[in-house]
């Protein structure tokens, strides 16, 4: 029932019994209200694992790709720098398409919110979001060039198996 209490936290079961007794001692009135706001929490709380399946802003599928790629292909220092440098651009690209995915749904909204529907905002709404994925697309492909580049040819070998295990997505 109350999947966002972790077992293997040290006092979950107290967390537990506390919030039983809470929803116990609520009017059913605040049952609705009390379950709408534990959805909207969990619902946030893993709004970014659906985003990463999106292909139109999706990076590398690692939690901590700096220190994942570093320690799985041995990469010197001077390899991890430019790696670094090449990942934040890499994620400055995905924030700004972030903000271009707010502004598309803002102009959905007024879209929705004329008298009769606003056909002008709604395909200002698709370009910005066709331009935004497009333009990750591009950053993602130059960091992977830039990764080529900076790859030894064993490291680039064991990059390929990782992406054909499915361990990095991209």
């Amino acid at each position: 029932m109350h999947s966002h209490f972790h077992r293997s936290h040290p006092f979950g079961h107290w967390r537990r019994a506390f919030h039983e007794l809470a929803w116990a001692s609520c009017d059913p009135s605040d049952w609705a209200r009390t379950w709408a706001d534990d959805e909207t929490r969990r619902a946030r709380r893993f709004a970014h694992r659906r985003h990463d399946d999106d292909g139109g802003t999706a990076g590398l599928g690692v939690r901590r790709p700096l220190r994942f790629l570093a320690d799985r292909l041995d990469l010197d220092e001077a390899q991890v720098q430019a790696l670094a440098r090449t990942l934040e651009r890499l994620k400055l690209e995905r924030a700004q398409a972030e903000l271009d995915l707010r502004r598309a749904a803002a102009e959905l909204a007024d879209a929705f919110e004329a008298e009769s529907f606003g056909r002008e905002h709604a395909e200002a709404a698709a370009g910005l979001r066709a331009a935004a994925a497009q333009r990750v697309q591009e950053a993602l492909a130059r960091a992977l060039e830039e990764l080529h580049a900076q790859l030894a040819p064993e490291q680039r070998a064991r990059l390929a198996a990782l992406v054909r295990a499915g361990v990095i997505r991209l």
